[in-house]
Formats: C-alpha cells, sequence, structure tokens
C-alpha cells in the first residue's frame, strides 16, 4: 500500500552484471564489457501444448537456461544450453510501454509440467578471457511463468491464482514502478507494463504457504491475476479459491468474477493482508497495467464522472466498492505491524476471541490468547474493519462495508503511517488529525460460498516455522471449504 516502502521491487534498468566487472569505455583499458542478461515471457501463465515465447537480450553470444517448478521441493524440468544470444536496446519507456524485444527462443510446454510456479534461470559465462589469473565470470537472472492446469479442478484441487498484478506494480525495471520510492527521479508511474524483466515476488509469502501446503498432500492449481479476468471459466471447476501473502492490485473484471464466484456458491480464503486495495485496469489484453492511485485526478476517467473503475483505492469514496464487500475486511481499518514506524515492538500475534469457532477446532485455544507471535504471522501489511466491543466481544459497525454476519475471530492492533494518510480526505482520523488505529482482523462470513480472511500479509510465517494453531486454523479452512 504505502508510498514509503523500501525493502521491495524490481531491479534497476539495465543488465545485470557480473560482479566486478568494468567496461573498457569507463576504465580505459582492455578489459571485456560488463556481462549481464535479461528476459521476460510473452505471458504469465500456460497450459500444456502451448509455445512459451522468451525475450531474452544478452551481450553475450550464448546462454543456458534451466526450468525448476518451485513447491514443496524444487524440480528441475528442462536444461538447454548454447542458445544463441543477442543484444537489444532498453527503450527510454521500457517501464511503461515495454521493452519491445523480439522472440529468441520458444519453449512448448510438456503434457507433464504439473500446474505451479516456473522459475527460469538464465545464465551466461564468457570463458574466462585472456587476462593472467581471472576466472570465469558468470551472470545470471531469474523470470518466470505460471502452469495453468490441463484438467481443472481434478482431484479436489483448490484454485490459488499468483499475485502477479502486485509483482509488477513493485517492478521498477526500465526506469519506474507505481511507487516513487524506487522509480527514476523518485516519480511515480501511473502504467506498468509486464514486457519487461519481472522477477516476482513469489518467495516472499506463497511459495512458505505452497511449499507447506504441498507437504501436508493438498493439491493446488495455479494461475496469474489476469486470469480471474481473463479466463474466469477457470473458477467454475473449484470448490475453493485462495490468495496468499501480498494481493493488492486488483481489475474490476477480476473482482466481479470472484465475488459472482461466491454468490453461486464458491468459497475463498483470503490468507493474505492489503488485499484488494487498488484498482487497476488492465490494458494490451493483460500485457499492462494502469493505475493512478493517489493522482486519481489526473486519471482520464475522473472527468467523465464514470468512477466506478477509477484507478485508486477501492475503499476510495468516489468508487464507492470498498473491498470489504468481498474479503470482510479493509486496508482502511488496517494498517501496519511491525512495519512504517507503527507498533514496532507489537508482538506480531493475534488474540482469540472467539475460540468455540470451527476455524479453531482443535487448537485447543482460549479466548484472550495470543497466536502466531514467534513467527510475527501479523505484521508488515494488515486489513480491518470497523467494530465496537459488545459483551466484551468484538462485532462490526457494517459501516465501511463489512458484510452482515461477519465474526471476528482474531484482532491484532494495526496503524497507517500519517504521511500515508495525508492525501486521502475521507481517512479515519483523531480529533488531531492524526491516524486512528486500526487492527488486523481475522474472521469469515457466508454469502452464497463462505469467504475467510486473516488480515495479514504474513500469515505463511507460521506456516514456514510450524506454529501449531496456524498450521491447525489453515487445515481447518481448507478441509472445511473445498470439499
Amino acid at each position: 500500500m504505502s508510498t514509503r516502502r523500501n525493502f521491495m521491487g524490481g531491479i534497476g534498468a539495465g543488465l545485470v552484471a557480473a560482479t566486478g566487472a568494468k567496461t573498457s569505455a569507463a576504465t580505459g583499458d582492455d578489459r571485456p564489457p560488463s556481462l549481464g542478461v535479461e528476459g521476460y515471457t510473452d505471458r504469465l501463465s500456460y497450459r500444456a501444448g502451448d509455445v512459451i515465447g522468451l525475450h531474452v537480450s544478452t551481450i553475450a553470444p550464448q546462454y543456458s537456461l534451466e526450468v525448476t517448478r518451485l513447491g514443496a521441493k524444487s524440480e528441475v524440468v528442462l536444461n538447454q544450453a548454447k542458445l544463441p544470444g543477442a543484444l537489444h536496446p532498453i527503450p527510454d519507456k521500457a517501464s511503461s510501454q515495454g521493452c519491445g524485444w523480439p522472440v529468441s527462443h520458444q519453449i512448448t510446454v510438456p503434457s507433464d509440467w504439473r500446474s505451479g510456479y516456473y522459475n527460469v534461470k538464465l545464465r551466461v559465462v564468457d570463458g574466462g578471457g585472456t587476462f593472467v589469473g581471472r576466472n570465469n565470470r558468470t551472470a545470471e537472472v531469474d523470470l518466470f511463468f505460471i502452469i495453468r492446469p490441463t484438467n481443472p479442478g481434478a482431484g479436489g484441487a483448490i484454485l490459488l491464482p499468483l499475485a502477479t498484478n502486485t509483482y509488477n506494480a513493485y517492478n521498477n525495471w526500465g526506469g519506474n514502478s507505481l511507487y516513487a520510492y524506487n522509480g527514476r527521479d523518485n516519480l511515480q508511474g501511473h502504467r506498468v507494463s509486464f514486457n519487461r524483466p519481472l522477477a516476482g515476488l513469489f518467495r516472499m509469502w506463497e511459495l512458505p504457504f505452497v511449499a507447506w501446503a504441498e507437504r501436508q498432500g493438498y493439491t493446488l492449481d495455479y494461475c496469474s491475476n489476469d486470469d480471474l479476468e481473463f479466463h474466469p471459466e477457470l473458477l467454475d471447476h473449484y470448490k475453493l479459491v485462495l490468495s496468499v501473502g501480498h494481493d493488492e492490485y486488483w481489475s474490476a473484471p477480476m473482482r466481479d468474477h470472484l465475488e459472482t464466484f461466491i454468490g453461486k456458491g464458491g468459497n475463498v480464503a483470503f490468507f493474505s493482508g492489503n488485499t484488494c486495495c487498488w484498482q487497476v485496469r488492465s490494458e494490451e489484453g493483460g500485457r499492462a497495467l494502469t493505475c493512478w492511485k493517489q493522482g486519481y485526478s489526473q486519471d482520464p476517467l475522473f472527468p467523465t464522472g464514470d468512477h466506478r473503475t477509477l484507478s485508486t483505492l477501492w475503499s476510495h469514496h468516489l468508487v464507492k466498492r470498498p473491498e470489504n464487500q468481498l474479503t470482510g475486511v479493509g486496508f482502511l481499518h488496517g494498517g501496519y505491524h511491525l512495519s512504517h514506524g507503527q507498533f514496532m515492538d507489537g508482538k506480531g500475534a493475534f488474540t482469540a476471541h472467539r475460540p468455540d469457532h470451527w476455524a479453531f477446532e482443535g487448537t485447543g485455544i482460549k479466548a484472550g490468547e495470543p497466536f502466531g507471535g514467534k513467527h510475527t504471522v501479523v505484521g508488515y501489511e494488515c486489513d480491518g474493519c470497523e467494530f465496537e466491543t459488545k459483551d466484551g466481544l468484538p462485532v462490526p459497525t457494517h459501516r465501511d462495508g463489512t458484510p452482515e454476519g461477519f465474526t471476528i475471530l482474531a484482532t491484532c492492533p494495526a496503524k497507517w503511517h500519517p504521511d500515508d494518510a495525508l492525501w486521502y480526505d475521507h481517512f479515519p482520523r483523531d480529533v488531531s488529525g492524526a491516524p486512528l488505529p486500526g487492527a488486523a482482523v481475522l474472521g469469515t462470513y457466508d454469502r452464497g460460498g463462505t469467504v475467510f480472511t486473516v488480515g495479514t500479509t504474513d500469515w505463511a510465517h507460521g506456516l514456514a516455522g510450524g506454529d501449531p494453531i496456524v498450521e491447525r486454523v489453515t487445515k481447518n479452512v481448507l478441509d472445511r471449504l473445498s470439499t
């Protein structure tokens, strides 16, 4: 959410160079130019039989690639070497308009590649040069693609759309991201292209969840965010859809299709936070995203008066569609915990309020007891709802869009950073104008199907650390909502 974040995002513009390499132009000597390689795929997701187009740029005459499916185990599925390399220019507007590099290599997806996240490692080696004592210099870089299932939902699989829109929003390769702090000249972009190198954020939150789930024997099918927009028929094959980690940027069609799925009896579990915070609009058939964010008055839709797809906060008073209506919670009444200077002495733990609920079955937890603190399952960014206390228990007011029937099961304090609240005139504030404290809220509601949410990006930390209560709650949700 924040414009202050300074530890995520893509690599800077240019090729990834071998450590210590210097160009002859820079040094005035005869050392070889910096060695590097970069690339991207022509789509985010593929099925068996599809052809993956790789767009690669390198100073080396040849490169190699290794394709690995990441999950409970890393499975190398393809190695190819001595692929012809060529260097291509980086356009000035590469971050917003793409690189425009030609396809340099193609891979036909075999039928035995399971649905999942596939990492592609590109590598170049210069052979050592002619300098005495010089070792071979190597440069390598990662990119990814997703394999969608050949038989969606087979064997009771659960669908996990990966947060690819959020990957792109933080990627500053070629100049700018949707954040000022890691943009060229500290400028915030309002359009980001997928036609440029993108390493992704899969390893930060989704991989720990995926690795745990696969070890536990759950079958997960995978797709990208834009598959919810452009392939909504996928949803017809599943009982349960997941959101994991940091799933921040959603288009209106994505949300429309998932809300229709819920209305027809489908279930969704949001093991994520800062979820569906910003509305984006897909362009070029999903190969670019537009989001004006705080500068919503510059969005071309602003003067039209039709603000339904205005690319700003979903909870903005002009959009009138707070994410609470989908997830039960939202960022306006959440914020940061152990992050951005907020609750930096916090315990990273939820406090249980309704231990008799089915989500806590088998945990043995009691009302008022904390859980998840050892692995800081509440952290970074959090979603909550406006609530009041009745008979000692938190109860939603529903004034913020949280659906009727939403049950708050656990909470943890959270708060916006004051700088993030400056631009939005409807932000909840105290009499001094400072942001009001909020909370990460774990809860659930029913509307056709069941929606469960944890209200924190860092839930997967507890799974990675083997927290028994976090594991049991996750199993309770997956078992109940997928069958």
